[in-house]
């Protein structure tokens, strides 16, 4: 069996909390961490903390406390691996999806500069992927590539490029949906090899506020943990045992 990389057994968890895209809903990012510690979980965020929600500080600081104190880390998002070429500087194009929201509230914040000179070094090396045993966390989408890589040390400070681009922004078609956003593909979902589960967020696909899973044609599948939080729906959890 592959080795785990978070240890959890050897450093005493009982399990592990996958928690879904947050996009700046502190209450509920709140209550998923303090039930994770209750449990004694490990906590793994699958990107986009920020961004839409009334306090994406909060949210902040609640992560950074999980990764203080060992308990916890998130995966990259889109929408840190933009917010962060927003904190240097960076003139960004096209749909920025609660963007400026984030960045109003950091400014109002009486730790904003701390939070934002954090940003910059933890979003840079967050893990655009992460495998573990039988499971497998990305943010947006799988690609074989990532089964037999490891993600680039640096993926956060670096240009978007496969199969990192997979994993930030998912399988895009080329289009637009009627409401602006890309349209994105689940032709991925057939390369997920049997045994293999992938938890990932970026689309809210549930059609009735529970994960949704879908399998595919090699018998492996993917469980969409996003289900709107901080864009008028909720925040969703599920809870693995080692």
């Amino acid at each position: 069996m592959k080795p785990d990389p978070l240890r959890l057994a050897e450093r005493g968890f009982a399990g592990l909390r996958v928690v879904g895209d947050v996009h700046g809903d502190a209450r509920a990012f709140d209550a998923a961490a303090a039930g994770a510690e209750a449990a004694n979980l490990f906590l793994v965020q699958l990107g986009d903390l920020t961004d839409g929600g009334p306090d994406s500080p909060g949210v902040l600081r609640r992560i950074f406390a999980l990764m203080d104190q060992g308990r916890g880390l998130f995966i990259l998002g889109n929408h840190e691996h933009k917010l962060r070429r927003a904190l240097l500087g960076a003139k960004l194009r096209g749909t920025l999806e609660g963007l400026e929201t984030t960045l109003t509230q950091l400014a109002a914040a009486p730790d904003g500069e701390a939070l934002r000179t954090r940003l910059i070094d933890d979003i840079a090396r967050a893990p655009a992927w992460l495998h573990r045993g039988a499971t497998f966390f990305v943010h947006a989408a799988y690609h074989p590539a990532m089964l037999h890589n490891a993600p680039p040390a640096d993926a956060g400070a670096r240009r978007v490029e496969p199969p990192v681009t997979r994993a930030l922004y998912g399988q895009v078609a080329g289009g637009n949906r009627a409401d602006g956003y890309p349209e994105r593909l689940l032709h991925w979902l057939d390369t997920v090899p049997a045994g293999l589960t992938i938890y990932c967020g970026h689309d809210t696909r549930s059609t009735d506020g529970r994960p949704l899973r879908l399998r595919g044609r090699l018998g492996g599948e993917a469980i969409f943990v996003d289900t709107g939080a901080g864009k008028g729906g909720h925040l969703s959890w599920i809870d693995l045992p080692l």
